[in-house]
């Protein structure tokens, strides 16, 4: 965005102009509506919706959300209305606004993760993020994004159909980030965002239960910030397309420190939670930073980390 003191926070990913860095995270901000009502949507980079997949999940039993010590643990299951419900009431509102609209898309199978992508394809929606944490239950119920060779084939298939540019949504919970960053490369991402909820485990010592239905949930929160900025700093430096970075942002000093470990853009999640100003704050903090650093333009920013 081109403000009145001559700084400029537009960021470009994969041909999609962004007016500052700042969007939401998937899961954390619905569509919109209810964050709408607090804060001017216009100001954000892009609103990135829940995952949508192509029929109605519902989700897992609950408990489902816990607190954990600087953070908190959900296995909500990605429940969601379908497509179809997207398609008939978020996308009218979300195009209302003065911002992109990024669709998170879910799946079990690889032809469900193509149904959504496909009937997308002519909407308006900006870019397309493949959230390849999703359960693989053609193979075992492993993670489409814990294998490479997944993640380089639901990739290449996703690339082939997708008519928007694509993200693939790393998954944290493996050996070596970076191998798969670059399997989805290899398979024709045009943006990357990480990390995603890591995955771990609460007891009730009281009741000698487990906090969470499911017994294990995705971490997220302050707590998980280190981590996520390892990972961004490491794939930064294994790829060439541009990264989302995400996990435990809260205020804009922990923008900044993403952006400078090498992502173009960041994400908001845990936070609008008990912040719901959070977002417009970030923006806000990442502006008034390149004042006081006489930074013109946020590509300077970018990877701009010393050591």
């Amino acid at each position: 965005m081109k403000r009145e003191m001559g700084i400029n926070t537009t960021i470009n990913l994969a041909g999609v102009q962004m007016e500052n860095p700042v969007m939401t995270a998937s899961g954390t901000f619905g569509s919109g509506k209810e964050y709408g009502e607090l804060i001017d949507l216009n100001r954000l980079g892009a609103v990135v919706t829940k995952g949508v997949a192509a029929v109605p999940w519902p989700g897992n039993p609950t408990p489902r959300i816990a607190e954990t010590y600087g953070g908190m643990m959900n296995a909500i299951g990605l429940q969601n209305p379908g497509v179809e419900e997207l398609i008939r009431r978020d996308l009218p509102f979300l195009k209302a606004f003065d911002t992109k609209v990024i669709v998170n898309v879910c799946g079990k199978t690889q032809e469900e993760y193509l149904t959504v992508v496909e009937r997308l394809a002519d909407q308006p929606v900006d870019l397309l993020e493949i959230n390849i944490s999703c359960p693989n239950v053609q193979h075992g119920g492993i993670a489409f994004g814990q294998d490479a060779k997944n993640v380089e084939q639901i990739t290449r298939a996703v690339k082939r159909v997708a008519k928007q540019p694509i993200i693939i949504k790393l998954s944290p919970n493996v050996t070596d980030i970076t191998e798969m960053a670059r399997a989805a490369q290899d398979g024709g991402a045009d943006v990357l965002s990480l990390i995603n909820t890591l995955t771990g485990m609460k007891i009730d010592i009281i009741n000698r239960t487990f906090a969470l239905a499911n017994k294990t949930g995705g971490v997220s929160g302050p707590a998980i910030k280190p981590i996520a900025l390892r990972m961004v700093y490491q794939v930064a430096g294994a790829v060439s397309i541009p990264i989302i970075g995400m996990g435990g942002i809260t205020t804009a000093e922990d923008a900044i420190e993403f952006l400078l470990a090498g992502a173009s853009a960041v994400a908001v999640g845990t936070a609008n939670f008990y912040n719901p100003h959070a977002t417009v704050e970030i923006v806000e903090g990442v502006e008034k930073y390149m004042e006081e650093h006489g930074f013109y333009r946020l590509a300077e920013i970018i990877g701009n980390v010393h050591g």
